[in-house]
């Protein structure tokens, strides 16, 4: 991180701080990206800074975490401040300095997402989910790729959301994560906490078990014990719905436009988002394809 860089950042930061009445020196940086995130050490409150325009976005994420704690799911909490706030036209909010902890397990996916989907659908705006999210953007970001290929990707993207429109019925919606796989949970001595609460909204329980699913069938990254084990921890098995493969195409798409997305400015990561592509497309056999992880 070069001072330069440094420096913007931390102006935000102390806006944000002097909002709520907390002391901003001494914060160390813990990562500095769309999504600035920052530690307090003095009291134990991490600050994480927000994108702008991601204001309805962080609003939910402080609603979401509320009735997380009203109904006792281990998850991240809250710093007692009032909050969000905005400081510098970016969205700001304050947690809990997390314990100690290691990433999560499969396992401890299945058994957190057990939990979450059993809780009654939330009295609170959570908005529907959004399946494609940024993905059209993701596409116009491409540059890496050729013409060809991301026409290809768009006509994908249109197949899949006439297809997601008219996909077989499932289990009732509920609150679901969106986004849940071992990077966006710990483990402390406690057990697992849930953490990166931003993609949270109504919807089909089996688009948060898709992802364990992809990571098994598509990507590689999780055997087929480990699988087994994640479904006898969860009680279901989401491959065996009739609605699958349209929900596994659409974490595929996702995943291979976020590459896409990221190679145009980090060239190294050019020969996997081309991989994703090929594999799609049919050039590399069949499933699983072992895609490697870009971050």
């Amino acid at each position: 991180m070069t001072t330069s860089a440094a420096a913007p950042a931390r102006d935000t930061l102390e806006h944000a701080c002097r909002a709520v009445g907390l002391d901003a020196d001494g914060a160390e940086p813990v990562r500095l990206a769309e999504n600035q995130i920052w530690r307090l050490p003095g009291s134990r409150v991490v600050v994480r800074i927000a994108r702008a325009g991601q204001s309805p976005a962080t609003h939910r994420e402080v609603r979401v975490a509320r009735w997380l704690a009203e109904n006792g799911l281990p998850a991240v909490r809250l710093a007692d401040v009032a909050q969000p706030v905005e400081a510098d036209g970016r969205p700001v909010t304050f947690w809990e300095e997390l314990p100690p902890h290691e990433q999560g397990s499969h396992i401890d996916v299945a058994l957190l997402l057990r939990q979450l989907h059993d809780l009654p659908p939330p009295d609170l705006e959570l908005g529907n989910l959004d399946p494609f999210v940024r993905v059209a953007e993701r596409l116009q970001a491409a540059t890496t790729l050729s013409g060809a290929d991301r026409a290809w990707l768009q006509g994908l993207y249109q197949d899949l959301a006439t297809a997601w429109t008219d996909r077989p019925a499932g289990r009732p919606d509920c609150a679901v994560h969106g986004d849940a796989w071992p990077g966006n949970l710990i483990r402390t001595t406690n057990g697992p906490l849930m953490i990166d609460l931003e993609r949270f909204s109504l919807g089909p329980p089996e688009w948060d078990l898709v992802s364990t699913a992809v990571r098994a069938r598509t990507t590689g990254a999780v055997t087929a014990s480990e699988y087994d084990e994640f479904c006898a921890a969860y009680g279901y098995d989401v491959t065996e719905w009739p609605g699958y493969t349209v929900f596994a195409a659409a974490r595929e798409l996702r995943m291979v436009t976020y590459a896409a997305q990221h190679a145009a400015v980090h060239p190294d990561w050019a020969s996997q988002a081309q991989h994703r592509v090929d594999c799609l497309r049919g050039r590399h056999g069949s499933r699983p394809w072992n895609w490697r992880g870009i971050m």
